[in-house]
């Protein structure tokens, strides 16, 4: 059953759903390539010190490791800062070991908090979309860190490329606890088509311009 399912699965992403991943990838960095210089700019001369983008490691389809892209939204020291408040504070440390976010985050810059809480932060990511790396659609891609979390589920996650937006994103973001989390992305593993795919990205907008649980 379970070779069955993979197979009905990778059929849906490679045969459908790869293609509209490079033509939409490659139509929304062409759209927003205007508005990702001027978020450069605009980082260059307020976010202070430091590169415009931020590459960090995450788990891929199939365990394999890549780079994923977003607009630097941190201090140069954001490391420091953290560690820091885990150290001096007990409810920043709950809170982190709950759901690796912190609301009031001392990393991130004044333009950095618009950036996360309009998910312009995200856009280099349709570059990741276009190489391969990840899809529009799917689970959050994560860090080392966060294997334990998924437990025997992790290799669900591991059956899809992770994604820009997805369940969670659709479903309030920081509103949802990481355990609800897992169980979505387990969810849409287990239950990708094409047209959960296109449902996802139709409602992707409205949870975007509404800001919805990016705060």
């Amino acid at each position: 059953m379970a070779s069955k399912l993979l197979t009905r699965r990778d059929v849906a992403h490679c045969g459908i759903l790869r293609p509209c991943d490079i033509v939409l990838s490659l139509a929304a960095l062409v759209f927003f390539l205007p508005l990702m210089l001027i978020i450069a700019v605009a980082i260059l001369l307020t976010g202070g010190p430091g590169p415009i983008f931020f590459a960090h490691r995450r788990i891929g389809y199939g365990g394999k490791y890549y780079n994923c892209l977003k607009f630097r939204s941190m201090a140069r020291d954001a490391d420091e800062r953290l560690r820091h408040l885990l150290e001096t504070s007990p409810e920043a440390r709950l809170e982190w070991e709950l759901n690796q976010k912190l609301r009031n985050d001392p990393r991130i810059t004044p333009i950095g908090q618009f950036l996360r809480k309009t998910s312009l932060d995200e856009l280099p990511q349709f570059w990741n979309v276009l190489v391969g790396d990840m899809s529009l659609v799917g689970p959050r891609p994560i860090i080392d860190a966060e294997r334990r979390r998924y437990g025997r589920y992790f290799e669900s996650y591991l059956q899809v490329k992770p994604g820009i937006t997805g369940l969670w994103q659709i479903s309030g973001r920081n509103d949802v606890s990481y355990r609800r989390r897992v169980a979505m992305d387990v969810a849409f593993a287990r239950s990708l088509t094409p047209a959960l795919y296109f449902k996802i990205l139709f409602l992707t907008v409205p949870a975007v311009l509404l800001a919805r649980g990016s705060s």
